[in-house]
């Protein structure tokens, strides 16, 4: 495979101490974690870079970082799974990470280090964008809403004037800035924050449909866990449900659906054609521990299982 996707958002490590509670602190009420060891994984935009690596297409990450030891730790697990990092750094600013304590695989406790990026690395940001789309075949949005994406309607404008399909998941209460997308790939609860409440299928079809107007996208998909997921499309609403054998962890689980998402589409398949492959890809690494990708293999044998 040699369609190229650039990937733009949030980066962020993924930061684990892993142990073992056996008692309660003297000191206080809470539990005493007995430190066994400690990991790191991408998260963010990079989780979904390193996705759509796994799955086999060539990945350029365009995140801002800070010139700190997570951004190295970042740029070694990109290195390490094939990914090509064009992320712009900046003195002084801290990568977004996430420190997750855990128990016998069981997340006790979550520390979150973050802080929005100063306008003028947005601005460079968009200068490297500009340089990096002409060598790049799809676009895939990644808001975490740490601020990389703020004002990201120039990047999907840019991305769409060339022909290319632009994917977003999006994050906050402004959906305006994705006006135009080809796929907007919100949870159940980030769907419900724009939109309102409903209280039916109908009422959910009609707010979806509205959306779908109001944005200009192409499809609306909404994730919706245990319920699985609904596709709005021009000509028809597809509802399929979760092929899920056991949750263990959700962690990221969104940004597999959408790398596998994208990687499908990049392929050939419609979007309706790569939502049965986005489902069969969360059914796996929901079974995995934090969060994690799944190669073609194991896309291919969940599918056709």
């Amino acid at each position: 495979m040699n369609s190229r996707v650039l990937v733009v958002g949030d980066a962020m490590l993924d930061h684990y101490w892993d142990g073992a509670v056996d008692r309660i602190s003297p000191e206080a009420p809470v539990p005493v974690l007995r430190l066994t060891g400690e990991r790191f994984a991408a998260g963010g935009a990079a989780n979904v870079a390193v996705n759509l690596a796994a799955l086999g297409a060539s990945v350029t990450l365009l995140a801002p970082l800070g010139v700190d030891d997570a951004a190295v730790r970042l740029g070694g697990l990109m290195a390490q799974h094939g990914v090509a990092v064009a992320c712009v750094a900046a003195e002084g600013y801290r990568t977004t990470r996430k420190i997750r304590f855990t128990s016998r695989r069981q997340q006790l406790l979550r520390a979150d280090i973050e802080e929005l990026p100063p306008p003028w690395l947005l601005t460079l940001l968009m200068e490297h964008f500009e340089a990096l789309l002409p060598r790049h075949d799809m676009l895939v949005l990644s808001d975490y809403a740490k601020g990389a994406l703020h004002e990201c309607r120039p990047l999907v404008q840019r991305a769409r004037e060339r022909g290319l399909p632009v994917l977003v998941d999006p994050k906050g209460p402004n959906w305006q800035r994705y006006a135009g997308a080809t796929v907007l790939k919100p949870n159940l609860s980030e769907f419900t924050r724009c939109c309102g409440g409903f209280a039916s299928e109908q009422g959910m079809c009609a707010k979806a449909g509205q959306l779908r107007k109001r944005l200009q996208v192409d499809h609306l998909l909404v994730t919706r866990g245990e319920e699985g997921m609904s596709l709005f499309s021009p000509e028809r609403v597809r509802h399929l449900p979760a092929l899920v054998r056991e949750v263990y962890d959700v962690s990221g689980a969104g940004d597999t659906v959408l790398a596998t998402l994208a990687y499908r589409m990049l392929e050939g398949n419609s979007v309706e054609e790569a939502m049965g492959w986005a489902a069969a890809a969360a059914g796996v690494v929901v079974g995995k521990s934090g969060t994690a990708s799944l190669s073609r293999a194991e896309l291919e044998e969940a599918m056709h299982a």
